[in-house]
């Protein structure tokens, strides 16, 4: 798994997931001067805006595929204005970002996956000359008019991220945001709809929202498996000998059931009073610079959906939705109904 074709490394390069100190910390210094709050927070009216344009194109219909119809041009419109892509390559990225995260478990996946790569390395390499030559150093990181810009901008002790950190951070946000943010929301509903109570409750009780997200996040998260991560010298964790060179990979969806962490971990309990995203968003110093963009955009998608058409309802069985193998965790489909 060191092929960088084949892992992604190809296109993420230099980035916050691969890194470690002093190098992480200073990549990630910068990035934040661009991913502020105040960014995130101003999108909520255009993130609404979409997410309602795509429920009346919906209601023309009985029944859609929630994903191709709402989830996915939701997380891909909002990313790619975010980060200054045309619409028009909108549908070469949703394409990209889907072959990027094929696992290369055969010849053909693997040509695939290189496809992928290749393409996306090259755009991102032709969209960063082109905001450079547009981003204006008189307005300060979080003012410029697109997250690419920003990230060109961001600066600290003349200090800036170079093409290839730029590159990574892009491809990161790209591949990483939009596929988990697309799968949030579908794994979400399919949650919803297993457990007819909950979908009925929260139905009923609006407010309980903000927490039933972190509880779907930690429930049904898409980021099932960490990134893995090499021992740097001979260590023991947890009782385990791990030897210098060694691979550490950490199976979060089990940590978000951990006994000991969460009572009744394989619960779907939208009334947690401490209800928490767990390690969905990962923890310390890799902690996910995109969790409040994430959880904003699952709030208005959940919140719309459920709003507009209240009768929604699942078009099959839910023991025939299929999971899609993927690196992140995603159905295939998820049909509905509108009621």
């Amino acid at each position: 798994m060191r092929d960088q074709e084949l892992t992604g490394g190809g296109v993420l390069g230099v980035n916050l997931l691969a890194s470690d100190p002093p190098d992480h910390t200073r990549i990630r210094r910068l990035v934040s001067q661009a991913f502020t709050r105040r960014r995130v927070e101003g999108l909520r009216p255009r993130i609404q805006a979409i997410a309602d344009d795509l429920l009346e194109d919906m209601a023309r219909c009985a029944e859609v595929d929630l994903l191709e119809s709402f989830a996915a041009p939701l997380s891909l419109t909002v990313t790619c204005e975010l980060l200054g892509v045309p619409a028009e390559d909108s549908a070469d990225f949703r394409r990209w970002t889907r072959e990027t995260m094929i696992p290369p478990i055969d010849e053909e996946s693997k040509a695939v996956l290189r496809r992928g790569t290749l393409a996306m390395k090259d755009y991102l390499a032709r969209l960063i000359d082109e905001w450079r030559g547009r981003t204006s150093p008189r307005l300060a990181p979080d003012e410029q008019p697109t997250l690419t810009g920003a990230l060109i901008a961001a600066m600290d002790e003349g200090d800036q991220l170079s093409d290839q950190e730029l590159q990574g951070t892009l491809a990161l946000l790209l591949m990483a945001g939009h596929e988990t943010t697309v799968n949030l929301v579908g794994n979400a509903m399919a949650a919803l709809f297993r457990h007819s109570d909950q979908l009925r409750l929260l139905r009923e009780t609006p407010d309980l929202l903000p927490g039933a997200i972190e509880e779907l996040l930690r429930f049904a998260s898409p980021v099932e498996m960490a990134m893995p991560r090499y021992a740097t010298e001979d260590l023991t964790l947890a009782g385990a000998d791990i030897p210098a060179g060694g691979v550490v990979l950490a199976c979060i969806a089990s940590a978000n059931r951990d006994a000991a962490q969460v009572e009744a971990g394989d619960s779907l309990d939208i009334t947690r009073p401490d209800a928490q995203a767990m390690l969905s968003f990962g923890h310390g110093p890799h902690f996910c610079l995109g969790a409040a963009l994430a959880r904003l955009e699952a709030r208005i998608a959940l919140e719309s959906l459920l709003r507009r058409f209240p009768g929604l309802r699942l078009a099959c069985p839910p023991e025939s939705l299929a999971w899609r193998h993927s690196a992140v965790r995603g159905l295939e489909k998820v049909p509905i109904v509108l009621g």
